[in-house]
């Protein structure tokens, strides 16, 4: 259970800095080898923004998919989902001094996991605070399984992740996490809220075999108020070799249906290095 006005976040937690929560420089560079704090937003929409992020640790899914070849690929962020390793309770103070002392001329932070959503109360007072700080522009990266409209109130851009059936992993997890993994309804709040409020968001889904298009499809069916250009498919791959084998696919299935493609910049730029 999470301490009240206290978030658990996931080892890299803020990231990446170059100050400590008293101001004082840290140690070391950056895993993004910068002497400055911030990277970019690696994916979507708002690829390429100088940004800030904030990893929460836990979440509700186990995502593992299954390569071509029959490898197994790990979600990318297993150690802040459900490998978690390192994960540390924070104060919200104490994130809001990091930021604070590590945003300088950076406007955009992005909250991510794990699933972000599994702290909604305590992020909803993060939020709350952040945009008393500095009018920052919030972006949530959900799976889009859980909902609570008192944090969207305080997001203004949406990366809906919804996980696919080749999200399945192995016995025992592969159960719960095919039966908690899709919700339409829960999707359907955010993108009503967006229209709204006059916000805007993504769906990202990751490509990894022939039958997510159907599935994608099925899925949008069942959906209101999205255009084509919200629509974002991304290769699946925890590495660049991984990637590289799904792209040809992921582009002539963007190209077919009026998608976007979404590049994994992130990767090409800091490799598979946490914290960038």
């Amino acid at each position: 259970m999470v301490e009240k006005n206290k978030i658990i976040l996931a080892r890299d937690g803020v990231f990446p800095i170059t100050r400590n929560a008293e101001g004082e420089p840290v140690s070391s560079l950056p895993n993004s080898g910068l002497c400055c704090p911030g990277t970019i937003q690696g994916e979507g929409k708002l690829n390429g923004i100088p940004s800030l992020f904030i990893r929460l640790a836990g979440c509700n899914l186990h995502c593992i998919w299954t390569n071509p070849d029959g490898s197994l690929s790990p979600c990318d962020t297993a150690y802040a989902s459900y490998h978690i390793r390192q994960a540390r309770s924070c104060t919200l103070e104490e994130i809001c001094r990091l930021i604070g002392y590590n945003t300088g001329v950076i406007d955009h932070l992005v909250i991510t996991g794990g699933e972000p959503l599994l702290q909604h109360k305590e992020l909803t007072e993060l939020c709350i605070r952040l945009k008393k700080i500095k009018k920052f522009h919030i972006t949530l990266e959900t799976n889009a399984t859980l909902y609570a409209e008192e944090l969207a109130t305080q997001i203004d851009f949406f990366s809906l992740s919804p996980k696919l059936a080749g999200s399945i992993p192995p016995p025992p997890q592969n159960i719960l996490h095919d039966k908690q993994r899709l919700s339409p309804e829960t999707i359907q709040k955010f993108i009503s809220h967006t229209r709204t409020h006059n916000k805007d968001f993504q769906l990202k889904f990751v490509y990894s075999q022939e039958t997510d298009i159907t599935e994608i499809k099925t899925l949008l069916s069942c959906l209101t108020d999205w255009k084509k250009e919200d629509v974002l498919l991304m290769p699946q791959g925890g590495n660049s070799r991984d990637v590289e084998a799904n792209i040809q696919q992921t582009l002539r299935h963007c190209i077919e249906n009026g998608w976007r493609y979404c590049d994994r910049l992130h990767l090409a730029l800091f490799g598979s290095k946490e914290g960038v």
